[in-house]
């Protein structure tokens, strides 16, 4: 049979013609059949005969993979995944179900051989892709370590870098957001490094942050897009950054316009300066309201705000402590209406910006006609309500300079008063106002405590007997008992109460109205029955006892010499 493989030309030849000969058709036989052979014939019969023409080629083999499917032994790629060779029990009462996810999934149909196909495993190329591996470049960093780390941070909460371009062309906020549009934006500086960089290492992978950055510049009118995309993303917090200012300020003129308080201090405060300059001023600039905790008495020290405060509560008990009432001043003050001027001209000229942008993105092949239309409503919406804020502004502004002529400022002070200071002026000093009407208040608190813990002790000490009161521990009550003496003598005696001068007696009459004050009315009855005593006549004395124990008695003139009155 393999002789047969190796036939000659001039066999296929005898057997197309049909020779019906018996003889033995002439077969090339190979060495392993008959080594010996002989040249000369084989040449003679190919002299004899015509050579015939070659015969056609023979067609390839046909694929195994087209004959029949790929064995279940090729292989493939692996998922090295951590696999659940069996599933847990779930408890009985469950909120999910009583099987887990894996148990109630439906079976899916593949088509395997197009996986086998796609995820066959070669090991030529396994081999080619260890040994590029190996001998891995080093990436092309351009960017300084800075630059280059923000970029990197940013990337790890984003998606991959070739999601990025859509999410812009789209400007999908679920994607990108404010903060990572302003790290991720590529200067012309940048790019051109990056390119240079690339250009003369064609093969060598770039950094991340490298990558990330060239990506996004191949997107056509990059910074146009994103300047569009940043001004709908901010266009609400410039607005309210203009529109909340000026309305802390006009809530605030209408607190100080309204508030009792307010009026009750600048009357006090215009009173007591009048009386001090001795003239009569119709008003004041209230920047010297600051100043008032500047002047101070010159007895105590205290300062001319402590006295007004003083005042305050004297004249008006119900007045509040100012601080609390103008909260919207205090806001006021805080702001700078100067930025708040400059944040309007900005938006304005963003929003011309944006149309010129808008305009340039049309002429893009890849613009979408949905955004297209909602930028557009949304720009032509801005230009309303910046016409609206622009009234609002100018109104306010013109209401506060009507504001401090209301308060008495003249033209010139009107034009070179700026809303902030003025608000801060008022704002520190009902501050201040609050803290010493505070310690005003505490001081009266306290002071009326010690009297009220004093006035038990000494009733208690005047209802005892002469001889347990100890006149050494109470030198008020043994004065307060003189004095009351004294009036006493003097109301029975008229002759020798006449020669004393005016300005004693009314002294005297004081002091024996401030003993009654503190005396009680127990007290006060034994009074009334010494004076009886004092006015009976003396008798000639027959009883036993020739002193009346009702009167105070007599001290010695060695016990206690320091502390006598007379």
């Amino acid at each position: 049979t393999r002789c047969r493989l190796n036939r000659t030309p001039e066999a296929t030849v005898e057997i197309l013609r049909g020779a019906a000969s018996l003889e033995k058709p002439p077969y090339k036989q190979c060495t392993a059949c008959s080594p010996v052979h002989s040249s000369q014939t084989s040449a003679n019969q190919i002299a004899a005969t015509p050579v015939p023409p070659p015969p056609p080629p023979l067609a390839p083999p046909l694929s195994v993979a087209c004959e029949s499917p790929r064995p279940s032994g090729c292989r493939t790629l692996r998922l090295h995944w951590s696999a659940l060779l069996s599933l847990q029990s779930l408890p009985r009462v469950g909120r999910f179900g009583l099987q887990s996810i894996w148990a109630g999934l439906e079976p899916v149909q593949l088509d395997t051989n197009r996986l086998e196909y796609l995820f066959e495993s070669k090991s030529s190329n396994s081999s080619a892709l260890c040994s590029l591996m190996g001998a891995r470049q080093p990436c092309v960093s351009v960017l300084c370590v800075k630059r280059s780390n923000i970029i990197t941070i940013a990337l790890s909460s984003l998606p991959p870098v070739h999601l990025l371009p859509p999410a812009i062309y789209s400007m999908d906020n679920t994607v990108l957001d404010r903060e990572d549009i302003q790290v991720l934006v590529p200067t012309e500086e940048e790019l051109n490094l990056i390119k240079e960089a690339k250009a003369q290492a064609p093969r060598s992978p770039l950094g991340p942050a490298e990558q990330c950055l060239l990506t996004l510049g191949s997107v056509p009118h990059l910074s146009a897009r994103l300047q569009l995309w940043a001004f709908t993303l901010d266009h609400d917090t410039l607005e309210r950054e203009i529109a909340e200012p000026l309305f802390h300020l006009k809530l605030a003129m209408e607190q100080l316009a309204a508030n009792q308080t307010f009026r009750c201090i600048l009357a006090t405060v215009l009173a007591v300066g009048n009386f001090l300059n001795g003239c009569k001023a119709k008003g004041f600039e209230l920047s010297y309201l600051g100043k008032l905790s500047q002047v101070r008495d010159t007895h105590g020290r205290q300062p001319l705000l402590h006295h007004v405060c003083v005042l305050l509560l004297q004249l008006y008990p119900q007045s509040s402590d100012l601080y609390t009432d103008i909260t919207a001043v205090t806001k006021a003050s805080k702001c700078d209406y100067t930025q708040v001027q400059l944040n309007l001209s900005q938006l304005e000229s963003l929003c011309k910006a944006c149309w010129d942008q808008l305009r340039l993105l049309e002429k893009d092949g890849k613009k979408k006609k949905s955004l297209h239309q909602r930028l557009t409503q949304f720009l032509k919406d801005c230009e309303e309500r910046l016409k609206v804020l622009r009234a609002v502004h100018r109104r306010v502004i013109n209401r506060f300079h009507s504001f401090l002529l209301f308060l008495g400022y003249s033209r010139t002070m009107v034009r070179e008063t700026s809303a902030e200071v003025f608000c801060k002026t008022v704002s520190d000093f009902a501050l201040e106002y609050r803290a010493t009407r505070s310690a005003v208040l505490q001081q009266k608190e306290r002071e009326k405590e010690k009297h009220s813990q004093n006035t038990p002790k000494l009733k208690t000490r005047l209802q005892q007997s002469p001889s347990d009161v100890s006149h050494r521990d109470f030198p008020q009550i043994r004065a307060w008992n003189s004095f009351y003496l004294l009036h006493r003598f003097i109301y029975l005696e008229p002759t020798i109460y006449s020669t004393f001068s005016p300005d004693l007696s009314i002294l005297i009459r004081k002091l024996y109205i401030m003993t009654d004050y503190i005396l009680s009315p127990q007290e006060n009855q034994e009074q009334v029955k010494l004076e009886e005593v004092l006015k009976t006549p003396e008798s000639s004395s027959s009883s036993p006892f020739p002193f009346d124990f009702t009167l105070p008695r007599q001290r010695s003139k060695t016990s206690d010499k320091k502390g006598s009155l007379f």
